[in-house]
């Protein structure tokens, strides 16, 4: 487990803050899958390689976790043989890990999505799977929890996703889907050289409406039986509504040098205030209506 830590302590994402809710058994499980879905978005990620070197490098880590998925694998990465007794005993599929290295390969060489349609694979396979993943190892009763973790993951990748259009776009890519930026009359130019406007404030205005609708989904689809073990993935749905309130607040003006994010203070703030929801019972909404906060 040092090794999945350490990448997890390093990281200090919202997604290793969630953790601390959890369970140890359950946030050791959580560290080593999110150490695994870093090391393979770092490999991605590494545009200083050839992009033969990068997909060689993902392909090396599809071989080894599959290894990892196998009861007699053995696998050659610190990170996949620490998560492998957590695979064995979760019964985590070779096809989710599969569909999240896909994702990783589609940022090697797709830098546009014309469509929703185009967009939505790809949010799937970087952030619904990994929701897909995450909840077989924090437990649930109700299979509705699986439609939940599709209907978060796409409202966080969406989210992700108009937070980061400048540093996107500082690497060539746009992932507001084309159709949009048509609608909108926004040319891909005018992001490509960080420009904001009114048309593109009403773009942006339109991609929150749609993530704001499946976060309403997945609170909707969330099991009452399963409220409890779903805690750090209803911190993730907390901190990042938070953040697209804020987004929203400042008129999706994402084009400053730095990418907007919450301060810890107000992290830890909606980590208490997920605990007590669960412990005393909610009386709104933690996200995904006009009366969440």
């Amino acid at each position: 487990m040092q090794e999945s830590q350490a990448i997890t302590r390093k990281s200090a994402s919202n997604l290793a803050l969630a953790f601390i809710l959890l369970p140890k058994e359950k946030r050791d499980g959580m560290a080593t899958l999110y150490a695994f879905c870093r090391e393979v978005d770092d490999v991605a990620d590494e545009d200083a390689l050839p992009v033969a070197e990068r997909r060689a490098g993902l392909q090396g880590w599809r071989e080894d976790i599959a290894q990892a998925c196998r009861p007699d694998g053995q696998p050659r990465f610190v990170v996949n043989r620490e998560l492998q007794p957590f695979i064995q005993k979760h019964a985590l599929p070779f096809s989710l890990f599969d569909e999240l290295i896909q994702g990783c390969e589609m940022d090697l060489e797709t830098t546009r999505y014309a469509s929703y349609a185009d967009l939505e694979q790809y949010c799937y396979r970087v952030a619904s799977v990994v929701g897909l993943l995450s909840i077989e190892i924090f437990g649930y009763r109700n299979p509705a929890c699986r439609e939940y973790a599709l209907c978060l993951g796409q409202a966080l990748q969406l989210t992700n996703i108009l937070r980061d259009v400048r540093s996107d776009a500082e690497r060539g890519r746009i992932y507001l889907p084309g159709e949009e930026l048509s609608r909108f009359g926004v040319r891909e130019e005018e992001i490509l050289r960080f420009e904001y406007s009114d048309r593109f404030r009403r773009l942006a205005e339109s991609v929150a409406a749609r993530a704001k609708s499946h976060y309403q989904k997945a609170t909707d689809l969330l099991p009452r039986e399963d409220r409890r073990s779903m805690i750090a993935a209803e911190v993730m749905g907390s901190v990042y509504w938070r953040l697209l309130r804020k987004l929203e607040s400042r008129g999706f003006n994402v084009f400053g040098p730095e990418p907007m994010r919450l301060n810890k203070l107000q992290k830890i703030h909606l980590i208490a205030r997920t605990w007590c929801r669960d412990v005393f019972g909610a009386l709104t909404p933690n996200y995904g209506s006009s009366r969440s906060r």
